[in-house]
């Protein structure tokens, strides 16, 4: 009988000696470690899908600019061209040498794709730091205006009294004005 009792014992501890709680702290980890990889391929496709988004759009908006701008450079001829008509060379010669570099713009922003507009842009921004910063600051200046020029002034008209203040009028607008 003693012989049973140790084979029932046996398979509990086949495992290297480790007990059960050991075993299920092990299975957890495993577990845990198999969802921390699964978690991270994820996060990874979706960073891939919104880059590739993002190159897309930019391919797309590149090459509208790059016709608009390509027209520009049309009319930046035409311009010469008329100029050259009614005799006035200097002007012309400026207009067309005006239409080269616009020209160029164009056909680059028509012809190149997302990867590559954000690969010079990268390469411009590393040879040129302090001219990538000024025109950060500056984009971000005439964008500010652009939200501020476009936003209400919470529901209040601002009037300017005499003294140099200003005076709010209330919700209902101007004097004189009816809903």
């Amino acid at each position: 009988m003693t012989e049973m009792t140790q084979e029932r014992k046996a398979p509990a501890n086949a495992g290297g000696g480790e007990s059960v709680t050991e075993q299920a702290k092990e299975k957890v980890q495993e577990t845990a470690g198999q969802m921390q990889q699964q978690v991270g391929e994820k996060a990874q496709e979706v960073r891939g899908q919104a880059a590739d988004g993002i190159k897309q759009q930019l391919d797309s908006r590149s090459t509208q600019a790059g016709e608009q701008v390509s027209a520009t450079a049309d009319a930046l001829r035409r311009v010469g061209e008329q100029l050259k008509q009614d005799g006035q060379e200097a002007p012309a010669r400026y207009a067309r040498q005006a239409a080269q570099p616009v020209e160029r713009l164009g056909r680059y922003l028509t012809g190149a794709d997302g990867e590559r507009i954000l690969r010079d842009a990268e390469q411009f921004a590393r040879r040129r730091p302090w001219m990538t910063a000024v025109g950060g600051v500056a984009l971000g200046f005439v964008v500010a205006r652009f939200i501020k020029a476009s936003s209400t002034s919470g529901g209040q008209q601002q009037m300017h009294a005499p003294n140099g203040g200003q005076a709010a009028l209330p919700t209902g607008g101007a004097p004189g004005n009816s809903r």
